[in-house]
């Protein structure tokens, strides 16, 4: 019975040291499709807002910004022509904090 306590303490010391301050790398926001204003370019900013009443937000997009129709990876020209008419569609836009640049737009049409 010891042992087994004993280990049950080396354990839970063991795992104290794993816990770990988490830092956020990257946020997602759902974004309706009204408050998305698209780059024109593959090097460009993309413009959007969480909600109707929050302020615009206009981050970087660059050649490796993916974007991501119905779980497959497209060009902007792709998914700029896909999703022209999707006014109830939510994108789901993830913006990499560090590098203050978007890293994926995605939809599911």
């Amino acid at each position: 019975m010891q042992i087994q306590k004993l280990i049950a303490v080396i354990f839970l010391a063991l795992s104290f040291s794993a816990t770990a301050d988490f830092v956020t790398v990257t946020e997602a926001y759902e974004v309706h499709a009204s408050n998305l204003t698209m780059p024109v370019n593959e090097v460009g900013t993309l413009k959007f807002k969480q909600c109707d009443d929050c302020d615009w937000q206009t981050i970087m997009v660059n050649s490796g910004t993916r974007y991501v129709l119905n779980g497959s990876n497209v060009t902007l020209n792709e998914f700029k022509g896909q999703i022209a008419g999707a006014n109830d569609k939510t994108f789901t836009v993830l913006h990499h904090l560090e590098s203050n640049r978007i890293t994926a737009v995605k939809v599911r049409l």
